[in-house]
Order: C-alpha cells, then sequence, then structure tokens
C-alpha cells in the first residue's frame, strides 16, 4: 500500500506539538550546575603526601600522559650508630589530559593512595598545550574528591583492620603483668593445715587467758 501523501510531515508535526506541550527540564548551566554521580570520572586529584615515586602510575598508564620528576635525598640515622637512608623526593608531577582516557588505571595500581578521582569537569582551556596540568593543579582537585560511601553494616570486617586488631591484643596481652599465684607448696600446706570449727575459736578468744600460780623468774631463789 502506497502510503499517504504528507503522512511524514504531520507524523513529525504531532511529535512536535507534543513536545511543546512538555514542560521543560533543560538545565540552565552554568547557574545551576549538575547533580554528578559520587563516581564521576572527571579529572585526577593528587594527594602528595602519599606519593612515593614508585612510577607504576606513569608506567602502567597506556597513553604515557603522565610525567614524573624526582631526585634523592639522604635521611640522616634515625639512631646511633644506624645508617643513613636515602628517599625519594617528587618534583613534578602532571597529567596531559589531552591524551587521557579516563581508564583510570593510574589510581587503581596506585599503591599508597595518592591518586583520586574528583567529579571536577570544569577545566576546558583554549589551548591544547594548557591541558597539561601540573601538581599544584591536580592537588587543588584533590580537595573536591568526595568522601568514600559508608561499608555495609552486614559487610565482613576488612582485612586491614583484622590485622591491625590481633597486633594490638598480642601486644596488649605481653606488655600486661603477670598474675601473681600462691605456690603449689603453700597451697599444699593450706590443705594439710586442720580447720578449727568456728564456734571453738570464737569461744577461745572471747575466754580470759588462765592465771597460774608459778614464780616469776627472780624468785625462786629467796624462797
Amino acid at each position: 500500500m502506497a502510503p499517504i501523501p504528507g503522512s511524514g510531515l504531520a507524523k513529525g508535526l504531532a511529535v512536535t506539538l507534543r513536545t511543546m506541550t512538555k514542560k521543560s527540564v533543560t538545565a540552565q548551566y552554568p547557574d545551576a550546575q549538575p547533580d554528578l554521580p559520587p563516581r564521576t570520572r572527571g579529572v585526577i586529584g593528587l594527594f602528595e603526601e602519599n606519593c612515593t615515586v614508585c612510577m607504576l602510575c606513569a608506567r602502567e598508564c597506556p597513553d604515557w600522559c603522565i610525567y614524573i620528576d624526582s631526585h634523592k635525598e639522604t635521611v640522616p640515622a634515625a639512631t646511633p650508630g644506624g645508617r643513613e637512608r636515602s628517599r625519594n623526593v617528587l618534583d613534578r608531577f602532571a597529567i596531559d589530559f589531552s591524551l587521557c582516557m579516563y581508564c583510570g588505571i593510574c589510581i587503581e595500581v596506585c599503591p599508597f593512595d595518592a591518586l583520586f578521582w574528583s567529579p571536577e569537569f570544569e577545566y576546558a582551556e583554549t589551548d591544547i598545550r594548557d591541558l597539561t596540568h601540573e601538581r599544584d593543579k591536580l592537588r587543588e582537585w584533590m580537595w573536591t574528591v568526595p568522601a568514600p560511601p559508608a561499608l555495609d553494616p552486614g559487610a565482613e570486617e576488612p582485612k586491614e583492620l583484622a590485622t591491625a586488631r590481633k597486633t594490638a591484643d598480642k601486644l596488649a596481652a605481653q606488655q600486661a603483668p603477670p598474675a601473681t599465684e600462691p605456690h603449689a607448696d603453700e597451697q599444699a600446706r593450706a590443705a594439710e593445715r586442720p580447720t578449727r570449727p568456728q564456734g571453738d575459736s570464737k569461744q577461745q578468744t572471747d575466754q580470759p587467758a588462765p592465771q597460774t600460780d608459778q614464780p616469776k623468774p627472780g624468785q625462786e631463789g629467796r624462797e
């Protein structure tokens, strides 16, 4: 059956009329900020105090968009006679967001929790070369990272907390003074010692001591 001429136009106009009668749901950005979910992948925040310059994030990045520079410093011995140690000091940590594919591998492989997802997305630039953000900017985004969700009350306790609690209990048990127990010989003597009835002991304590006519020392020679 051949289509009726103008039926497509009529359908399109019907859709337009139905849309015109509905309430608009357009968010007036930037006056109204969007309500983003907590796990939004906006930018990557850096908590540089936790960074040990292990280079895992830079090595695992598929796009090689993380740039890290560091130098070594000698740490003096903490105790007399100890040896000096060396540690890495972070000089530069930058991410080129024009290359970043937002895969999150760098955040997953970081063993010291130095990288976090931030829902911040307002970092557009007019020049693509300005999309390489240094560690100062990455640290500012760190304070926009939402708090982690609360644990499920029925979930199992994390292994880290269980291990730490067991270690603390062992240390407390080792530092506690041992309980003083009577010696085995003293316990045996106490068991062999005869017990007197309670009434007899009371009578003996209530009665006065008997007086004797025995001469006192020094009077025997006079008599």
